[in-house]
């Protein structure tokens, strides 16, 4: 019985138009074939199973093949073809650049670069891997990646371009090769499932090709496990049992759970969760995925070209994006992005999570910003066609002011704002007659009780006008006038310097103050903290 094969391999292109989603490169190979403008050092660099070795390899194998079609193909039927195919070319040799990092390994590829071939037209060195060698060897290659002999070629492959030398890129041509769509993937995968006669359900296919993440080595490696898994038709539930993964119409029934208010629903899915032995942090990368395509659903609508979803889904998303406000999808995307973080290294990854889906429950339950302003400046519409407080002059005789003595009713407690009082600043009295002096109180609506209506009465001055002082010092009257007060040199300034006057404020201008400071707090802190 011959050996098996897993799918990665026994699918893996060997052909110019077998690779998919390259297209760009793929043309661009195929033209400097074709025109003869062949360079002597390329790097193809991107993602895990997006196909930068399978590349290097056809490209090898079309530089070397014996019979090349007309468009630049490799024929995968003489010899050359075969044994690039095989790995057991004498003039392609494939360096696993982590095991071979030392200067000692560059300098023994230096040492055969002069050789001739021994049968195809170049001598190709393809180093996977490349950006494990260390910074003396790439010096070592230096001189030669930019000389090197006229039939010889280099061929880098790297996920962490990043982390190779300028001077090693600055030889090379470089190819940075995308992630494969996910239509192509599945595509891919279903002509595998057809060539094999398996039966599996479109869904499940999509399950498969969002989980490999724009690799199609890692989706085949996926689909060969779950073909070993099952011995009949697959479904959708099947593959996402044995991937390990939540259905996603759980995450729709979170939805209408969340617009009913419905707490409890949050355990209950953390519980099943941890009963099935779910991957908790994938669970928060579907989370935000899902949510994700709620807000592009509600921007740009269902029928949008770059959304990778089934029709079904497309109806759900529509169903489950009237259930969201734009502002409130956009908060629990930033708040989700910050709890896959938090969950890594929380000490209880199950209260963690239990807290992640409660606050996004109870944020159907928060009043918008926008609401709050827009009720703050009705308000403020309401007050200013309100009447104005009434202004009430009362006169004062110099007599009492003089002793220190009114016939106002004692002053309001000190939460009152202080009543404004403009007066003018009187001559003494032994040198110009009293005269009367005029004081405008401002009145405002005031509903704390007087000292009179409490019944308390008022302590009557002492007709001794030397331990008594003025009813308005010089000092409050240069206060209330604005103007400065003479300090003796090197006396002690006394408190009545620093008494600022308080502009008397409306009742609506105290609650329109506490509403700004809470407006201004909820803006300030993040969403759901």
């Amino acid at each position: 019985m011959p050996d098996y094969q897993v799918l990665a391999r026994k699918y893996r292109p060997q052909r110019f138009s077998d690779v998919i989603g390259q297209s760009a490169i793929v043309t661009t190979l195929k033209n400097a074939i074709k025109f003869n403008r062949l360079a002597h050092a390329y790097l193809f660099c991107g993602s895990r199973g997006t196909g930068k070795t399978t590349l290097a390899r056809v490209f090898a194998k079309a530089l070397n093949c014996q019979q090349p079609t007309a468009d630049g193909e490799p024929c995968n039927t003489c010899s050359s073809c075969k044994e690039i195919a095989a790995g057991t070319s004498l003039d392609v040799l494939e360096i696993d650049g982590a095991s071979h990092r030392g200067i000692d390994d560059i300098r023994q590829i230096n040492e055969t670069v002069a050789y001739s071939t021994a049968s195809g037209k170049y001598k190709i060195y393809i180093i996977d891997e490349v950006h494990m060698l260390t910074k003396e060897a790439f010096n070592a290659l230096l001189k030669t990646l930019e000389e090197p002999p006229p039939k010889v070629k280099f061929f880098f492959a790297t996920t962490e371009p990043h982390k190779v030398l300028p001077t090693i890129l600055s030889r090379c041509q470089r190819f940075n090769l995308n992630r494969i769509p996910t239509v192509d993937i599945i595509e891919k995968l279903q002509k595998i499932a057809t060539d094999l006669g398996v039966s599996i359900q479109s869904e499940a296919l999509h399950l498969i090709a969002h989980r490999a993440d724009g690799g199609l080595r890692d989706a085949e490696s996926l689909f060969d496990q779950i073909i070993s898994f099952h011995e009949g038709a697959m479904t959708t539930e099947s593959v996402a049992g044995a991937l390990g993964i939540m259905p996603r119409d759980i995450l729709f029934t979170f939805d209408r759970a969340g617009k009913d208010g419905n707490l409890a629903f949050a355990f209950e899915i953390t519980q099943q969760l941890f009963s099935q032995g779910k991957d908790l942090i994938h669970f928060m990368e579907s989370l935000t995925d899902h949510f994700r395509s709620i807000l592009m659903v509600k921007l740009a609508g269902k029928t949008a070209s770059f959304l990778s979803l089934t029709e079904k889904e497309r109806e759900q998303y529509e169903a489950s994006a009237k259930l969201y406000r734009q502002e409130q999808c956009v908060e629990i995307l930033d708040f989700l992005i910050e709890a896959q973080n938090q969950i890594k290294y929380s000490s209880s990854a199950r209260i963690t999570l239990e807290a992640v889906l409660l606050r996004i429950i109870r944020s159907h339950q928060r009043i918008p910003i926008e609401l709050l302003v827009k009720k703050l400046a009705e308000l403020e519409q309401q007050v200013a066609t309100l009447p104005k407080p009434m202004v009430v002059s009362t006169p004062i005789s110099s007599a009492s002011a003089i002793n220190g003595t009114t016939n106002t009713t004692p002053p309001p407690p000190p939460q009152v704002k202080q009543q404004e009082v403009i007066m003018p600043v009187s001559t003494p009295a032994t040198t110009a007659p009293a005269a009367v002096l005029m004081t405008a109180v401002s009145m405002t609506e005031d509903p704390t009780p007087s000292n009179s209506d409490l019944g308390i009465k008022t302590k009557k001055a002492s007709k001794s006008k030397e331990k008594l002082p003025p009813a308005v010092s010089a000092t409050e009257q240069a206060a209330l006038l604005k103007e400065p007060v003479a300090v003796e040199l090197g006396a002690r300034p006394t408190e009545e310097v620093y008494k600022i006057d308080i502009k008397t404020q409306s009742r609506y201008d105290t609650i329109l103050q506490f509403t700004a400071v809470e407006l201004e707090g909820v803006i300030q802190k993040k969403s759901f903290r």
